[in-house]
């Protein structure tokens, strides 16, 4: 008998084995077997179809079935479809679903999860009962809806409700997460609610723990799943329901390896499963936007803050206006902040460039350092005292010669990062607790954990933040906010800057105020009269999605069209660009397409392939 079976590789077909009746009996779609491939043994999972071929060959045989778990007829159906729209193999998906397992025996005790719900922690509002309501009442059956509501307005415990409702039936639920950095805090508000923990899925766990969770998930003895992307290729036993949180957020999409968008393939997967899946979020993305004027998905809205919490106040400073004299923080921003510390609330400083400055220039021959491997400047990060690329990890010392050879280069620094505000900070409050939350100072999971504890015990008097502090943290004492320089203008090569823009000074705002009838979001910009500001300041996005839709159609951009992005990178640049123009002739021939291109990529050198 011939049997199909796809390895967690680079192929985008199965290969065939044979069976050994009297030693393996009833092999189905979706067992988990272990076969010889080259000088190896390799775990493969039994696939729909054989991959005929003229070629005529002995076939070695199937040596094993893993007992007891498989991956059922959906995700199968889920993954060839996967490979088809995102243009990967179908054994690379096959990889991120078993998650790198070599095998499936725990070594450490067999962990046990327990489902037992308590009573409920937390009453919902009128509101919060309505809009659960609306979403429980489109049913079990595959349906989108957006559940949309202000920042601090409880959409969290509106779908914890769903959540338990579902569990008490038997059934799994899958609740995908942005950064792996929220964790920790949901975790806790989880177990408040819920009485148990959720089982934790992302890159950073370790292996004896990814095992017995894929196994507990495999078997159902697990309810509830909190992840990041690759938690979407778990293979559930009963999924019930996917919640999809923050599902704006850029980090939904994965750049490297596998590229493809988290939302877009779980709104797939939940097809595949014929489950519902929400999609939640205070700002929504402009695709899901269009998607609800045309009534594809439904929405239900939150719009007050939960307990009536009011919205942060906002305050601009116009920067053209103060003489800051190579300080990165206005005298206005200074006398806000202090006032809110003697009240003992904590305060934000937001800015989104890590290190120290950006840009450091010679003041006599105006040298600036280039990493040798990418097409960009290098940042000084002045508490390791190095220059550092952001993209592929380069490091080394800021001394160089400067032309005149008889001489060092005298390197004046431009631009503030976190590192240069903490240190303006730490003059300026030389009595308070100040803190960078940035992922230089973020690397190991005690140190986040840590960090995350602190703020919420109330520790720390002033944070530095980058974006990934905008992205569902609650801290209640958090009451101001600061960005230290606000950037509206949308330039660059990303059609979606705006739109990011736009997302994150709305998330960084609802991060203050959550508990307090008196907070404020200050706004230090030289762009005061921006549109977009304005919009965000009497917050009246709307105006924006408007606008943003008219133009984009007028231009026939997404999501009034689709683009496919083709990157080619070589050691040189001549054999990328010779690829690049053989692939064009070949795409050429296909109907009712426009080809763009070959154009260099804004970074045209990264990692030493261009």
């Amino acid at each position: 008998m011939e049997v199909p079976v796809l390895l967690p590789k680079v192929f985008n077909y199965p290969f065939t084995y044979s069976i050994d009746s009297k030693k393996i009996k009833n092999l189905n779609q979706g067992d988990l077997v272990i076969v010889p491939f080259g000088k190896k043994r390799e775990i493969g999972v039994v696939w729909d179809k054989i991959s005929h071929t003229k070629k005529k060959f002995k076939l070695k045989k199937i040596e094993k079935k893993i007992s007891n778990i498989g991956l059922n007829k959906k995700i199968i159906k889920f993954i060839n479809w996967f490979s088809i729209y995102n243009i990967v193999p179908k054994g690379l998906i096959l990889k991120m679903c078993l998650g790198n397992l070599k095998n499936f025996e725990v070594k450490k005790k067999k962990q046990i999860f327990k489902v037992e719900i308590k009573k409920k922690r937390y009453a919902l509002n009128d509101e919060q009962k309505n809009a659960l309501q609306d979403i429980t009442s489109l049913g079990n059956k595959f349906n989108v809806s957006v559940l949309q509501g202000i920042t601090g307005s409880g959409k969290t415990l509106v779908y914890f409700e769903r959540i338990s409702k579902l569990i008490q039936e038997n059934k799994q639920a899958l609740i995908l997460i942005p950064e792996i950095f929220l964790t920790t805090q949901f975790k806790n508000r989880f177990k408040l609610f819920f009485g148990f923990e959720p089982a934790i899925w992302h890159s950073k766990i370790g292996i004896n723990k990814k095992k017995s969770i894929w196994l507990s998930v495999a078997k159902n003895k697990i309810k509830i799943v909190l992840g990041a992307r690759s938690a979407l290729f778990l293979p559930f036993k009963k999924l019930g329901l996917i919640i999809v949180d923050e599902e704006h957020d850029s980090s939904y999409k994965q750049e490297d390896s596998v590229i493809y968008n988290a939302r877009d393939m779980a709104i797939s997967r939940a097809s595949f499963e014929n489950i519902p899946i929400h999609l939640v979020t205070s700002i929504p993305s402009l695709e899901t936007y269009r998607n609800i004027e045309i009534k594809k998905y439904t929405k239900t809205e939150l719009r007050n803050r939960f307990e009536n919490f009011p919205l942060p106040k906002t305050k601009i400073i116009n920067l053209n206006l103060e003489n800051l004299n190579k300080k990165s923080i206005s005298d206005e921003t200074i006398k806000i902040v202090k006032s809110y510390l003697e009240k003992k609330n904590q305060i934000l400083f937001f800015l989104n460039r890590r290190g120290y400055a950006p840009f450091l220039i010679c003041k006599k021959c105006g040298y600036r350092h280039v990493c040798p491997n990418c097409s960009i400047y290098l940042i000084y990060h002045k508490i390791l005292d190095k220059i550092i690329c952001h993209h592929c990890g380069y490091k080394n010392e800021t001394k160089k010669k400067c032309k005149d050879k008889f001489s060092s280069c005298d390197f004046s620094m431009y631009g503030p990062g976190v590192e240069k505000v903490f240190e303006e900070l730490k003059v300026i409050f030389p009595n308070k607790v100040i803190k960078i939350f940035s992922s230089d100072y973020l690397n190991k999971k005690k140190q986040s954990e840590n960090l995350i504890k602190e703020i919420s015990e109330n520790k720390i008097d002033i944070l530095i933040g980058t974006q990934m502090i905008s992205k569902g943290f609650n801290f209640p004492k958090l009451n101001c906010i600061v960005v230290v320089d606000a950037d509206f203008t949308g330039k660059g090569y990303d059609l979606r800057s705006t739109e990011k823009n736009i997302q994150l000074y709305n998330q960084l705002s609802g991060r203050a105020g959550r508990f307090s009838k008196d907070s404020m979001i200050v706004y230090q910009t030289i762009n005061p009269e921006n549109e977009v500001l304005k919009n965000i300041t009497e917050n009246i996005t709307e105006n924006f999605y408007i606008n943003e839709l008219k133009i984009r159609k007028h231009n026939n951009l997404p999501p009034y069209s689709r683009f496919i992005s083709i990157i080619i990178s070589s050691e040189k640049k001549e054999n990328s660009y010779q690829g690049a123009q053989e692939i064009k002739k070949k795409i050429e021939k296909i109907n009712n397409i426009q080809i763009l291109g070959p154009v260099d990529s804004p970074i045209f050198k990264k990692k030493k392939n261009v």
